[in-house]
């Protein structure tokens, strides 16, 4: 049984850390909402009401917060993780905020504390499953510590040193924003063509874009966008992309567009598959 700290019980957070805690280990912890750590201290789980108190003591911490934002916000200050970590402790990040991020946090890391960045492929149903990809860049020996653990949340992949994780998310979600918003453009396509919707999902299922069909092909046609993966964290990791790349990238651009359009219109807090219902509307006037 290890210790271990969890900071960020956000969507994907909390069944990560119910998990962790239904395998036996030891966990503390702490979100910036104070009522979200509840039913897991009902389940046995300890509170801190600082990140510095989560982290002390911890054999691995672990972070899952929404951007480099809330990420710094929660590292910094005088009750911050930076200010309690000792060496010997590991900090294994699982937030998507880029390579270049992760290489900042490390510099900013006190003397014998290891970073570990794993962020994952999935969404809540994955998540509480334990079916999560999960990309981790580490050392071989640090990978082994933190393996067994990760094994619990899911596949973890050694992509690579520190930063490699990040870096293949990033690549990741690339493809999944190009697929969503591939999806509204072909079918507001077949909407002009007098395409059957159902018929044309029922071919697109067998396409290129066949798992992104199946995964989202419910939303679509019942019109409701329940959030498994919110728009606005897809919008941010396209701007993660643009940002950390210096080159031309039309593709991930004009995904980045819709997703912005779809934004305006307020559905930041729906899944991302809402981009769906902006690109078909668009189509129509």
């Amino acid at each position: 049984m290890a210790k271990l700290a969890f900071l960020g019980l956000g969507l994907m957070g909390t069944p990560l850390a119910t998990r962790l805690l239904g395998a036996g280990h030891d966990v503390t912890v702490w979100n910036r909402t104070a009522a979200r750590t509840t039913p897991l201290v009902d389940e046995g789980a300890w509170a801190a009401e600082t990140p510095a108190a989560a982290v002390t003591g911890a054999d691995v911490v672990f972070t899952m917060l929404a951007n480099p934002k809330a990420l710094d916000q929660v590292l910094g200050g005088d009750e911050g993780v930076l200010s309690a970590l000792r060496p010997g402790q590991v900090l294994v990040d699982m937030s998507t905020v880029g390579p270049l991020e992760v290489r900042a946090v490390a510099e900013r890391l006190p003397k014998q504390v290891t970073l570990v960045d794993s962020p994952v492929r999935g969404s809540v149903p994955e998540a509480t499953a334990g079916r999560l990809a999960i990309y981790v860049g580490a050392s071989d020996e640090d990978f082994e510590t933190v393996q067994p653990l990760l094994a619990v949340l899911g596949t973890p992949h050694h992509v690579g040193g520190p930063g490699a994780g990040a870096a293949m998310k990033l690549v990741v979600n690339l493809t999944l924003g190009v697929a969503i918003t591939a999806l509204g453009e072909a079918l507001a396509v077949g909407d002009t063509l007098g395409l059957d919707r159902t018929s044309l999902l029922d071919i697109l299922v067998d396409s290129p874009i066949g798992p992104t069909v199946r995964n989202k092909r419910a939303n679509i046609e019942s019109g409701t966008y329940p959030p498994n993966f919110k728009l606005s964290l897809a919008l941010k990791d396209l701007h993660l992309v643009t940002e950390t790349v210096d080159r031309p990238l039309p593709l991930a651009e004009a995904s980045l567009g819709w997703l912005d359009q779809a934004a305006h219109a307020s559905v930041t807090d729906l899944d991302y598959s809402a981009v769906v219902a902006t690109i078909i509307a668009a189509h129509e006037v």
